[in-house]
């Protein structure tokens, strides 16, 4: 496993000399958008355009805070996505939008490699989710509206869930119930958008169908995940051209999902929800919106029915994923959704999670002119926020 070894060879490699204090962090990024784009900002064309993944230093009491340690170039054309981990946080998978590869990365191993793992068939990478046993994976294709299931030893692809007329993106997983969860998001083009989660029976694979998680059509759902814990199993959902949180419980009798709307974000001048996250005690639960970027905390200590908003926080546009401190006592915001002018901020946001206060903002990559796509700890400093499923399994 990747631990304080890795750790240090990699530091070492690009802070010799630095105080011990040290906490890292792996985001991808790739150079802003100027104008409006056609079709989820595929900027080929654009011949001084950049992409990568960068090592980041965020431990405020290091000399490098904020610096970036570790530059790796990847090629342009990918369109990288997101990076996820596996359950035992050795390998650190990363998505694409333009092209039918999977790429994974050995966390064992310094310096850093991406490896290619073909999916064909696999049309706009989304997201992914492990299995509790580490063996299989599965990822969200919304453009080409199906699953891809990898073998997570092998990483090689043995099969395909295909669902008609979806746009799969967001991904979580309950074994205890046997069931996946998939956010029927929005076409790659914005022609269409969905208002459904889709159910697949985890076990064969089988798409069962869907359950509506919206007041109208054309809402977009586009993150889901179960509560850690929660008696009955439920998932929540953000439906971000609704502005709304809903959750979805199980029903044992029916052996379906019953759907309640949880939360209106516009009724606190807040639109895009975006990602959700827990802290370990599962009574506050955090949730991103990207414009004009909020993060976002609530108590639901009474129940994943019941949330209470205790704090809205301003970030910076494009407000979306989140890493946290394993103390709980920090996050890290990443602002920037899809590059879309206007929610492409670049900025990574600092907040004092006890305190409840915006502490700081970080532009190492904002100012040359970069947006970071995704964010999360080394896993070291790993803290799963509630995305290890029921028990073990993968980050988003």
């Amino acid at each position: 496993m990747f631990k304080r070894v890795a750790a240090f060879c990699l530091t070492a490699s690009f802070s010799a000399g630095a105080a011990s204090a040290e906490m890292l962090a792996i985001m991808n990024y790739e150079s802003k958008a100027d104008d409006s784009l056609e079709s989820l900002q595929l900027q080929n064309a654009e011949e001084n355009r950049r992409e990568g993944i960068a090592i980041m230093e965020l431990d405020p009491g290091s000399p490098d805070y904020g610096k970036v340690l570790a530059d790796i170039p990847v090629s342009p054309d990918l369109v990288l996505h997101h990076i996820f981990y596996n359950n035992d946080l050795t390998k650190a998978y990363v998505t694409a939008l333009e092209q039918e590869l999977l790429h994974v990365i050995d966390l064992t191993k310094w310096p850093y490699r991406m490896k290619p793992i073909p999916t064909p068939g696999c049309q706009v990478q989304e997201n992914i989710i492990l299995s509790d046993d580490n063996k299989t994976w599965y990822v969200t294709c919304m453009g080409s509206s199906n699953v891809v299931v990898g073998n997570a030893v092998t990483d090689e692809v043995v099969s395909m869930i295909e669902m008609p007329g979806t746009y799969p993106h967001g991904i979580t997983l309950h074994e205890g119930i046997d069931r996946i969860l998939v956010a029927n998001c929005v076409a790659p083009d914005m022609s269409a958008a969905g208002n459904t989660v889709e159910v697949i029976r985890a076990s064969t694979g089988e798409h069962l169908g869907g359950v509506v998680v919206s007041d109208s059509k054309g809402t977009a759902p586009v993150e889901t995940v179960f509560v850690p814990n929660a008696e009955p199993p439920t998932a929540y959902v953000t439906v971000m051209m609704e502005d709304t949180l809903w959750a979805v419980t199980w029903n044992a009798e029916t052996e379906s999902f019953d759907p309640q709307k949880a939360f209106d974000f516009g009724e606190v001048g807040a639109s895009m929800p975006l990602e959700i996250y827990f802290n370990r005690a599962v009574d506050r639960l955090y949730v991103t919106t990207a414009q004009p970027g909020h993060f976002h905390i609530f108590d639901i200590s009474e129940g994943p029915l019941n949330p209470k908003l205790i704090k809205q926080l301003p970030a910076a546009g494009g407000a979306h994923h989140v890493a946290f401190t394993p103390d709980e006592k920090t996050a890290y915001v990443q602002n920037a959704l899809l590059n879309i002018p206007g929610i492409n901020d670049g900025s990574i946001t600092v907040i004092d999670l006890e305190k409840q206060e915006v502490i700081d903002s970080i532009t190492s990559l904002k100012d040359q002119g970069l947006a970071p796509n995704s964010i999360t700890m080394l896993p070291e400093w790993y803290h799963p926020a509630g995305h290890f499923n029921n028990g073990p399994g993968s980050l988003y």
